[in-house]
């Protein structure tokens, strides 16, 4: 007797319920959705959403672009030790804080901006 699982995703507008099977057996309007989703999980579920998508996903594509919504949301993560470093190490200077707030600031506008493109172009693709 085989065991049926299914997994439970849960985000702001619902219940994503996506079985065994995994994504393989969605239909193609599905998978641009669930594709689109990962990349607009960063207003909702970042980190947790591309990642199991990418884990349960069954549909290359699906699974590359989960992949790259999921590099997308850890860039901001990462920046934000970087510029709270440059501020300590350069003693708390001006000219140091404005710097960091400036480029890692702009880099977290651009993720942002990149995810919704992306999340858009999948969708109209």
């Amino acid at each position: 007797i085989k065991k049926a699982h299914a997994f439970c995703l849960q985000s702001s507008s619902g219940i994503v319920l996506i079985k065994a099977g995994g994504l393989g057996l969605m239909k193609e309007g599905s998978k641009k959705i669930i594709s689109a989703l990962c990349y607009f999980s960063l207003f909702f579920a970042p980190f947790l959403f591309p990642i199991a998508v990418y884990f349960i996903a069954d549909d290359n594509e699906v699974m590359e672009h989960a992949k790259k919504s999921f590099l997308s949301h850890i860039l901001p993560i990462i920046a934000v030790p970087l510029g709270i470093i440059i501020i300590f190490e350069t003693q708390y200077h001006l000219a140091a804080i404005v710097i960091s707030a400036l480029i890692f600031g702009t880099l977290t506008l651009i993720v942002r901006v990149w995810n919704i493109v992306k999340g858009i172009k999948v969708i109209l693709s």
